[in-house]
């Protein structure tokens, strides 16, 4: 099994490729990266980072991929820094990822119901045709807002529902209570145990995580139950051993629970 993650790489924090790579590991992948942007560390609550654009090596690398004849089972896409970036990766889905294989996007535009550093309404529609080409897309509730209009979870995954077959909207809250919203067949809901706090990194614990479980062939309210359940896990630790939490989840002691599921397969 050959995963492609497409994500920035960001030095210091434990999100993006640093997060991937060991998880998608534990999930008994060969993984291959293809680096959108280097960073001297993620860009929430850390001042003064470096940031350098990849589009031209992007390129580079893939060309070169190209004659070594390389195809991957599933490809999952994180942080992309423009709307070039997007079209490219559109171009990486076509060229690298086998005839039946999977296609995942977690489609990074922002949080709190405001866009991160750099986006804006005109990237959330470009996303959105990276989106259409998807098989599961992992918007967050800020994410699916501005992928929809609709702040209601049931309504936005609706028109999701439009884009691609399986979307999940990974963290809802309404009236107190915190679940995922995800499509099954039909609208499905998985209760969430919720911590106080912002965890820097859970989304891409997340989106690497459920690319396993999928990339193995798990079924899809499985693969949400084990992936939340060990992220709720590494928030826990966090809560409990991290003082500044902008340096990302403390996962690592957690990834027995893919490893222990995976080891036979």
């Amino acid at each position: 099994m050959r995963i492609l993650a497409i994500n920035d790489i960001s030095c210091v924090g434990k999100c993006s490729l640093t997060v991937a790579l060991p998880i998608l590991s534990a999930c008994g992948a060969t993984v291959d990266i293809l680096p959108t942007a280097l960073l001297s560390t993620h860009t929430g609550g850390f001042t003064g980072y470096t940031f350098l654009p990849l589009d031209g090596e992007m390129k580079k690398i893939c060309d070169h991929w190209e004659t070594l004849g390389l195809k991957y089972d599933l490809i999952v896409s994180g942080y992309l820094g423009s709307r070039a970036q997007i079209e490219f990766v559109k171009d990486v889905r076509r060229r690298f990822l086998k005839e039946d294989g999977v296609f995942v996007v977690d489609p990074v535009l922002g949080e709190n119901f405001k866009f991160y550093s750099g986006f804006d309404e005109g990237f959330a529609a470009d996303m959105g045709t990276l989106c259409a080409l998807a098989d599961y897309i992992l918007p967050n509730e800020t994410e699916a807002f501005f992928l929809t209009g609709e702040h209601d979870a049931s309504a936005a995954l609706g028109k999701l529902k439009g884009l691609c077959p399986h979307p999940v909207i990974t963290s809802v809250e309404q009236g107190g209570d915190y679940f995922l919203c995800y499509e099954d067949g039909g609208e499905r809901r998985l209760p969430l145990r919720h911590l106080e706090g912002n965890f820097h990194g859970a989304g891409d614990v997340f989106a690497s995580a459920f690319a396993g479980c999928i990339a193995n062939g798990m079924p899809l309210e499985r693969a949400l139950s084990l992936t939340a359940e060990l992220c709720h896990r590494a928030i826990e630790r966090t809560a409990r051993e991290v003082q500044d939490r902008k340096y990302g989840l403390n996962y690592e002691r957690e990834l027995y629970l893919l490893t222990d599921t995976f080891k036979n397969a």
